[in-house]
């Protein structure tokens, strides 16, 4: 006649939406890094490094995924039937 209540402030879906945000920020930290610029390190090569995925589209990823990680920590677990 004891309920057992799960002791973890976070619930399976609040996990799921962790690991999603960790992974955009991974994807964003990946494109950020880039490539290969060229194969004489003495060379600077304009285009590599201010190619616009690195300057752009790879920051607004990070923070695309740390605004969802906020969310995940702030979504409150859906009550239970009782």
């Amino acid at each position: 006649m004891s309920e057992k209540k799960s002791s973890s402030i976070f619930d399976k879906d609040n996990y799921r939406w962790m690991l999603i945000g960790l992974v955009v920020i991974a994807i964003g930290m990946f494109l950020m890094s880039g490539g290969k610029s060229n194969s004489d390190p003495s060379v600077f090569n304009k285009e590599a490094v201010y190619n616009p995925v690195r300057i752009t589209i790879a920051p607004i990823l990070i923070l695309l995924g740390l605004a969802i990680e906020v969310f995940a920590i702030f979504k409150k677990p859906k009550p239970t039937g009782n």
